[in-house]
Parts: structure tokens; C-alpha cells; sequence
């Protein structure tokens, strides 16, 4: 059937099996690359046709007559030296031909590599329902033939051995187990490779389905401003609704950038908080802010834990700067607000570079100091607008 089926990707005329007229040996060798190869092809004498007008070809392209030999007056064998690794996995189309071009026989060559051993085994289970599992080939990972990978598992002290059925079509090397997982007893996992060379295995990884739970992205993310600050936001978030009967405690990171920038910038120091004060933002700026979460400490699981991945990007834009009031005949007036403002700007400028992340103290003293600038500010222009 395998020959068949190699025969059709390169012919277009192939005799069924009923009229089958020659035989060549051997059938669908798998060899090795580098390796050679004396196929042999053998023809029915009551067909009348002789040895000598018949010719070879390897994946429809004519083989020269230097590499065949007559065997007999029903028989031409052909010699490859040094064969490279399969075009395609289903193999190459080796074709006894008659000197009218009628295909006699063929015979698909498989030549490739065994598999090496499979690396990087991880598995990872989503909201503990779970366990998906992916891998990376070994070595350069081409065989050049078909190799067949399978995930297996089993509990670690007394569970049968099974197997993965759901293997990813849109990812390679991934398999995925959906449902009949236990709790707080750890997995025996691992991956074989084989192929028509040889078999090949992964090391085997035990694990707790606990250890490795990660979870849905923080839901309901919103971003707003903090009164007339112009260079603060508030995120606020909910914690994962799939995990609601689950004793941990979460973790959470906040990224940001700028609506016309692809740069990130990372919030790392947000804890279990489900909500958080950006500072030190451009005015009048639009970002966009994303959050995720690592579901840490499982019903006392000490493993690091697995992030989620980033919520849907949320937008929001600070306030725009107040403008200087223009027009002012008093020049002392205005070199007293710019000597003001370049002072405070250098005293308080570790302010600002410390509320960058969620620090409780900072942020109010920040804030205080903000709404005393701004009160201050708006009296001098009251101030300045009655006197004119």
C-alpha cells in the first residue's frame, strides 16, 4: 500500500497489481544516509520483455546506464552510492521502467537518520482541568523520514503507563491531556521518538499537577486617571475567577507603553495587590497597560508557578499639562515661578523616580506634593490675573 501510494506521487501511469509484470527487490528499504543500495528488478519471462531494454528511475528522474547490471536475460539490477536523506517523508520513488516507458515495479527508499533524544520537555496545566506538554527534536531534529513522537505518562508509584492522544495540528511537538488527572500525586512523564531507524528516549520529568498550574489572564482590567495628575494612573484588576476555590496566592505584573511606541515597560514589584499606581507618565499620553498573573503557592505547592498570559491590551491617556498663563508685565514674577519650579523639580525629582512601581509611601507623598504644586500654582495665577 506504502508503495503505492510513493509510486503515484511521481508517475502517471502505474500498472494495478493484476497486471503487475516485474518485481523488485528489496521492497521499502529503510537505510541509512551515506549508505548504498542494489535494487534488483525482475521481470516475468512470459512477458516477453528483455533486461536490457529496460532503465531506472529515482523520483522520475532517469538513472544513468553506468550504474545498472545485467543479470540476466529477465533481470537488471541498479547500484546507488552514498544516498542522501529522503526528499520527503513518504519516501523516493524508485521505478522499473519497460523501454516504452510502462512502469514495471517500484519501490519506495526511505533514507534518513534514527531519531535523537527529545529535549526540553515542559508541561504546564490550566487552572488544574489539564496538562499540556511540549518538547524539542534532538540534535538538528531532521531525520529525514517520518519519526513518530509520543508523549507518555503515568502516576509515579502505581499508575499504568498511557499515552497522549491530542497532538496539536497548528503546533509541533506539543500534546495535550484534557481531563482524568490526580491532585497531589506526582507524574512520571516522558517522550519516544521512533521512526523505520530506530527509537530514541526523552529523560523522564516527574511533576505535580499543582506545581505547574497556570491560569486565564486578569479579567476586567481597568485603567483610569488619578484626578488631575497628570503624570499618574490607576490599573485595577480582578483575580482569576477559574481559581475562586483554591487556596494561593497570586502574583501579578503590569506592563506598559506608549500609544505610538512598542517598547514595554515592566511593573515587577506589584505582589498579590489586584491594583496599581503608574507614575511618572508623559502628560496628555495616551498607553495602553496589560496585566498577567502567577497563581503561586497551590494549596501549598512550593514551586515558582507559571505565568499567565498578558490580559487584552486596556488604553487610557493622562491629563494634559496646565499652560503657563502668558502675558505677565511683571518679569521678577516670572523668573520667581521658573527658580520655583526648577527647584522643586530637583528636590522632588527622587520622588518622581520611585513612583514608578506600587510603593504605598511614595505614591502619597508624591500626591501630596502634587496637589500642593497645583494649588500653589493657581493661586499665584489668581493672584497675578487681579493685579493686571
Amino acid at each position: 500500500m506504502i508503495s503505492m501510494l510513493c509510486l503515484m506521487l511521481f508517475v502517471p501511469r502505474v500498472f494495478s497489481s493484476s497486471t503487475q509484470v516485474a518485481v523488485i527487490f528489496p521492497q521499502d528499504p529503510a537505510l541509512w544516509m551515506g549508505s548504498s543500495l542494489t535494487a534488483t528488478c525482475t521481470v516475468s519471462p512470459e512477458r516477453g520483455l528483455h533486461a536490457n531494454t529496460m532503465y531506472w528511475t529515482l523520483n522520475g528522474k532517469r538513472l544513468p546506464s553506468s550504474t545498472y547490471g545485467l543479470l540476466s536475460p529477465n533481470g537488471l539490477s541498479v547500484t546507488l552510492h552514498r544516498l542522501n536523506g529522503s526528499q520527503q517523508q513518504s519516501g523516493d520513488n524508485l521505478v522499473c521502467h519497460s523501454g516504452d516507458g510502462h512502469v514495471l515495479a517500484g519501490s519506495c527508499l526511505y533514507v534518513g537518520m534514527p531519531p535523537e533524544k527529545p529535549v526540553n520537555l515542559t508541561c504546564w496545566s490550566r487552572n488544574t482541568k489539564d496538562l499540556s506538554c511540549k518538547w524539542t527534536p534532538g540534535g538538528r531534529g531532521e531525520t529525514f523520514i517520518k519519526t513518530k513522537y509520543t508523549l507518555k505518562y503515568k502516576l509515579r508509584w502505581y499508575g499504568q503507563e498511557r499515552e497522549c492522544e491530542e497532538y496539536s495540528t497548528g503546533q509541533r511537538y506539543t500534546c495535550y491531556i484534557p481531563r482524568d488527572l490526580a491532585l497531589f500525586t506526582p507524574y512520571e512523564i516522558w517522550v519516544e521518538a521512533s521512526n523505520q531507524l530506530g527509537t530514541s528516549t526523552s529523560d523522564v520529568i516527574t511533576l505535580d499537577i499543582l506545581d505547574v498550574v497556570t491560569t486565564d489572564p486578569p479579567d476586567n482590567v481597568h485603567v483610569s486617571r488619578v484626578g488631575e495628575l497628570e503624570d499618574q494612573l490607576t490599573v485595577r484588576w480582578g483575580s482569576p475567577p477559574a481559581l475562586k476555590d483554591f487556596l494561593f496566592q497570586a502574583k501579578y505584573q503590569i506592563r506598559y507603553r506608549l500609544e505610538d511606541s512598542t517598547e514595554w515597560k515592566l511593573v515587577d514589584d506589584v505582589g498579590n495587590q489586584t491594583s496599581c499606581r503608574l507614575a511618572g507618565l508623559r502628560a496628555g499620553t495616551v498607553y495602553f497597560v496589560q496585566v498577567r498573573c502567577n497563581p503561586v503557592g497551590i494549596y501549598g505547592s512550593r514551586k515558582a508557578g507559571i505565568w499567565s498570559d498578558w490580559s487584552h491590551p486596556t488604553a487610557a491617556s493622562t491629563p494634559h499639562s496646565e499652560p503657563l498663563q502668558s502675558g505677565s508685565c511683571d518679569p521678577k514674577s516670572g523668573e520667581q515661578n521658573s527658580t520655583l519650579r526648577r527647584e522643586l523639580k530637583q528636590f522632588f525629582g527622587w520622588v518622581r523616580k520611585h513612583a514608578c512601581g506600587c510603593s504605598g509611601m511614595s505614591i502619597k507623598l508624591y500626591d501630596q506634593w502634587r496637589v500642593w504644586l497645583q494649588k500653589s500654582h493657581k493661586t499665584r495665577n489668581h493672584v497675578d490675573s487681579t493685579r493686571r
